[in-house]
């Protein structure tokens, strides 16, 4: 049999030199390096593919944030960005988002309304670019390409000025059951489990869809401390689960040049204190749980900028979830921080922030926050059809 012929990669040669020749690199991200070139070295010489991912993105008239990974694979496993549906009925164990080797560095064309824009990967492989352009509000559509790849379309959320209020999301043991915190049970998850096997949180996808009715034209963004790798299984689980479409940011979860290991609780913040920047005129309803870092996250979120907030709603774990989750999150920062008109109604907690009082809504289950929200006149009394 005949050795197929070394597939051709196109990277940016200047981006690529700048960052290997950086003295600010640890070893860590070193030997991740390395691993990412002999893994495409591999793959080059088996004949794979470039194949870019296709993420949901989100913007506004002036500009618009476009996600994507640059990966190589075999075509019969992608079709348009998207894994081919014969692998999706087979069932997705999560290793299979692990295995793709990485194009670092690699150029893309964005086309966007008949317009071309040239944007450069990361040293993952991973695309998160901000481009410059006009598009009308609503859902839109934007093609990527790279050479030696098929094109592939990406969605993207286009927020309208005139939006006051939007709606921020944990995934982890948020929208779905995950017990993330605990790392044996987070491989499981990630890289083990098939993705028809993961539990929705009863009622989330109806509460959420029920806020979408109450804020019309709202973005919904889901933000996670979940690799890039299954973003197309997260987005896979949200869709087959009705939750609403949004855009995800997650992370990579590589060194840095100060850290082993990236921080999941600094991506959450920084994430969040983006959003306001790019959306000074919008108010967020931050949903979250009791089982990680989000309710001082967003306590602090809240006392930073009160006007960006509307809500608080802290999904509450059961005793077993918390339990592997390794304990509930402690009260955000002191008695001076939360008010509660009852210490027995929790419903009732109410940040104080200024001349603000922020709502702290929790609750088990979508159905018992949607009651809640219902009584703060944050809900409307229509459930969707």
């Amino acid at each position: 049999m005949t050795n197929p012929e070394p597939t051709e990669v196109i990277q940016d040669d200047a981006a690529a030199r700048s960052h290997y020749s950086d003295r600010t690199r640890n070893r860590v991200m070193k030997t991740e390096d390395r691993w990412h070139q002999f893994r495409l070295g591999l793959a080059r010489r088996r004949g794979q593919n470039v194949t870019m991912l296709s993420m949901t993105g989100y913007g506004c008239r002036r500009w618009v944030r476009i996600f994507s990974r640059v990966v190589m694979a075999p075509d019969s496993d992608f079709e348009n960005g998207m894994r081919v549906a014969k692998v999706i009925a087979d069932g997705v164990r999560g290793w299979r988002n692990f295995v793709s080797a990485p194009v670092p560095f690699a150029e893309l064309t964005v086309e966007i309304a008949g317009r071309e824009f040239e944007v450069v990967a990361d040293r993952g492989g991973i695309v998160d670019a901000v481009i410059e352009t006009d598009l009308q509000p609503g859902w839109q559509q934007v093609t990527l390409r790279a050479p030696g790849s098929e094109p592939t379309t990406a969605d993207v959320h286009i927020i309208d000025d005139d939006t006051l209020t939007g709606v921020v999301c944990d995934i982890d043991d948020t929208v779905v059951v995950t017990t993330l915190p605990r790392p044996l049970l987070a491989a499981w998850n990630s890289f083990v489990l098939d993705e028809h096997a993961r539990t929705p949180t009863p009622g989330m996808a109806v509460m959420m869809e029920r806020l979408m009715v109450s804020f019309p034209g709202s973005p919904v963004i889901y933000i996670s401390t979940g690799a890039w790798n299954v973003a197309q299984t997260l987005t896979r689980f949200l869709t087959r689960n009705l939750y609403p479409q949004g855009p995800l940011l997650l992370t990579d979860w590589g060194p840095t040049a100060d850290r082993w290991f990236r921080s999941g609780r600094e991506h959450k913040v920084q994430q969040l204190e983006r959003l306001a920047q790019d959306f000074p005129e919008m108010s967020w309803v931050l949903i979250g749980d009791d089982g990680q870092h989000d309710p001082s996250i967003y306590a602090d979120f809240v006392r930073r900028h009160p006007e960006h907030v509307t809500a608080v709603i802290i999904r509450e774990l059961t005793y077993s979830e918390a339990m592997l989750a390794g304990g509930r999150a402690e009260d955000p920062a002191g008695n001076d921080l939360l008010n509660y008109g009852d210490p027995t109604e929790p419903s009732d907690a109410v940040q104080l922030a200024g001349d603000r009082r922020i709502p702290w809504i929790y609750g088990p289950d979508g159905k018992d926050i949607a009651a809640k929200l219902s009584q703060h006149g944050l809900l409307s009394q229509q459930a969707p059809s």
